[in-house]
């Protein structure tokens, strides 16, 4: 399953994924680009809470906990781990 492109809501625990594009817009979009979420980066999907929302996701080595709403409009390419 290598190579297919997915929303990060959709990505499983231990799945590495490269951004190939972000969706969102104004003040969220720009917080979002400087922590890291940048078309080419790579995003392990560290966790889910128990509920499903939110999730913790590790880019430029930070881990960051996004919203299933945000994480739905966030697009990337599967490169590997567990969910690949």
């Amino acid at each position: 399953m290598d190579g297919a492109v997915i929303p990060l809501s959709e990505a499983v625990n231990g799945s590495t994924l490269r951004i190939r594009s972000i969706e969102v817009q104004g003040v969220l979009r720009r917080r979002l680009l400087d922590l890291g979420f940048v078309v080419g980066n790579a995003v392990e999907v560290l966790r889910r809470s128990p509920l499903g929302d939110p999730t913790a996701f590790r880019v430029s080595n930070t881990t960051i906990a996004l919203r299933r709403e945000e994480s739905a409009l966030i697009y990337g390419e599967l490169i590997g781990g567990d969910g690949a």
